[in-house]
């Protein structure tokens, strides 16, 4: 096990970290298990109060460093970072995953596609008509209990008129003889 422990300046001075270095050790964790759904870099939504943070699903030290950003964020000297806002994200505002040009396109590309297809009147822009929910929840899959019986019971309702009908047509079938 390594520890590396260094002091953070809110705004520079010579025995703090640079900004760059903060934003490096950021981007370790919030890309190091990006493929594993919310454990490395923080939650898909913003966080309303530290007691979010307690139910997220991420790691120990991943919810170390939420309640950091979230309790740097109440500091007024810190306000200008948005700390609070941005908590959920371990206090980075920007897109957590890159895009190679040479394999792919780049966002300012997607952003400009995206506005030309809203300006042709494709898409309507954001107004009144459009909703939009920025907090999703998995709430889960399937049948209640209750409705569990009741699918069941309908199950067995198409199979019994199902062998009624198959009775009924062979029967029908045995008069024509």
């Amino acid at each position: 096990m390594q520890l590396d422990v260094r002091p953070l300046r809110a705004f520079g001075g010579s025995n703090g970290l640079a900004e760059e270095a903060v934003a490096a050790y950021v981007a370790k964790y919030v890309t190091k298990g990006a493929g594993a759904a919310g454990s490395a870099g923080g939650t898909d939504h913003r966080l309303t109060s530290a007691e979010d943070i307690d139910h997220a699903p991420v790691s120990p030290h991943v919810r170390t460093l939420m309640h950091t950003c979230w309790r740097l964020g109440g500091l007024p000297e810190l306000e200008p970072l948005h700390l609070r806002a941005w908590a959920h994200s371990l206090g980075y505002r920007g897109h957590i995953l890159t895009k190679s040009r040479r394999y792919s396109t780049t966002y300012a590309a997607l952003r400009a596609e995206r506005a030309a297809h809203e300006r042709a009147g494709a898409v309507p822009a954001h107004g009144l008509d459009t909703v939009t929910e920025a907090r999703w929840r998995y709430v889960g899959s399937g049948h209640t209990r209750g409705a569990a019986l009741i699918a069941a019971g309908i199950a067995d309702d198409l199979a019994r008129n199902r062998e009624i009908a198959r009775e009924a047509l062979g029967a029908a079938g045995d008069a024509t003889r």
